[in-house]
């Protein structure tokens, strides 16, 4: 069976990232400043922590590299503050969707897929664990099983733009590259899948294209081209 692999952010949830994290720590740090943490270290530690997802090399969990990166600039204590942020997620974590658009289009291209036998991994930057990514998934109007794979920091040792985040999913899934397609709106991040014998889609609804490559070398497009591109996809 082919396979396709969509990303969340900017591709089935339109969001500017930039409103996205500035809600998101907006909230973060008010949920945990009653606890102690200055939010203006707290915010430096989760970049930090990110950071340190993104350079793993595949030897540990994203989760557990995140949490070493915390405890790092916190102390070992942080472990037991684990449950208020489990919390946060659950609870204020969800005002943050108001910073997030939404398009029905989203759950037609998902339908398509089904309707066309496709396997459908969500193949978004595993730096969140899976409460707040099943959120995002809910915010797109869209359901956690309406994907076989959903990358979160838990079940994943690397990031994106590193091709093994991509190798890791092939390993898991038992996938043939040839037979995959991935598609996202972020080129540094999204496009490199190709590199592993994918084929690649840029949605450009909220384009991301930090080194200002020249988009035509993909195919790319709205979600008209991109459904268009799938039904050809899955011939």
């Amino acid at each position: 069976m082919k396979t396709i692999l969509f990303d969340l952010d900017g591709t089935l949830l339109p969001m500017d990232q930039e409103l996205f994290i500035k809600a998101y720590f907006k909230r973060l740090a008010a949920r945990l400043a009653p606890h102690g943490y200055d939010p203006e270290k707290l915010v430096s530690a989760i970049w930090e922590g990110t950071a340190d997802m993104i350079r793993n090399d595949g030897s540990i969990l994203n989760e557990a590299a995140f949490w070493n990166s915390f405890c790092r600039k916190f102390g070992d204590h942080v472990l037991a503050d684990k449950p208020i942020f489990d919390d946060f997620y659950h609870n204020e974590f969800q005002q943050v969707s108001e910073s997030c658009g939404f398009v029905p289009e989203a759950a037609e291209v998902i339908a398509l897929c089904k309707q066309l036998g496709l396997r459908i991994i969500l193949a978004t930057n595993p730096i969140f664990p899976a409460v707040a990514t099943f959120s995002r998934i809910r915010w797109a109007g869209l359901n956690k099983d309406d994907f076989e794979l959903i990358t979160t920091y838990e079940n994943s040792s690397s990031c994106k733009p590193n091709p093994a985040y991509y190798q890791e999913i092939i390993r898991k899934q038992q996938l043939d590259p040839a037979k995959c397609l991935m598609v996202g709106n972020d080129v540094g991040e999204d496009m490199v899948a190709g590199k592993l014998g994918m084929k690649v889609f840029l949605l450009t609804d909220c384009l991301i294209n930090k080194k200002n490559e020249a988009i035509n070398q993909y195919p790319h497009g709205s979600f008209a081209e991109l459904k268009a591109y799938i039904k050809e996809f899955a011939q």
